[in-house]
């Protein structure tokens, strides 16, 4: 077994509007996120779920986490490899299916990194290591559904 992590997150519901959940359209989605020692963030369900559209969401938050841990192999990886990198940019996509009986769960994730590097002989390079921080990535090790990935190095 290998070395283990451990972390802990507090979500505070923040929208009962005085009488609770006693209907389903009388409370408000809205909760914060917090880690010790981090700012909070301000959270609610996705507008489609009566969410508060202007807070992040699961669904938002759940993408964000696969392409920052992603972004983040990435560049230890170039830096291991003398791939300078100057810039990076994901514009990250996903999609999830509701189901009629109420559930659902995301079906793919679709990475779409930019990358600027220093010098046109790092392009190659720096477009192959994207799979090697794919297999890396706790994040999408940790979903059971495809995170693919699609990027674009460029010279900046």
């Amino acid at each position: 077994m290998g070395k283990q992590h451990n972390y802990a997150t507090t979500i505070t519901w923040t929208g009962n509007n005085g009488e609770g959940t006693n209907d389903y359209r009388n409370y408000e989605r809205s909760h914060t996120l917090s880690v010790a020692g981090k700012q909070d963030i301000l959270c609610s369900s996705d507008t489609p779920f009566r969410g508060d559209g202007s807070k992040h969401n699961p669904e938002d938050m759940l993408l964000a986490s696969l392409s920052s841990c992603h972004m983040l192999w990435y560049l230890h990886l170039c830096a291991d490899a003398g791939v300078i990198v100057t810039d990076y940019v994901d514009n990250a996509t996903g999609t999830m299916e509701e189901l009629p009986t109420g559930g659902g769960h995301f079906t793919e994730v679709v990475l779409h990194p930019v990358v600027k590097v220093k010098d046109a002989g790092m392009i190659e390079k720096a477009n192959a290591l994207h799979d090697k921080a794919h297999e890396k990535c706790f994040i999408a090790n940790s979903c059971n559904f495809p995170v693919r990935h699609e990027p674009k190095a460029v010279v900046a």
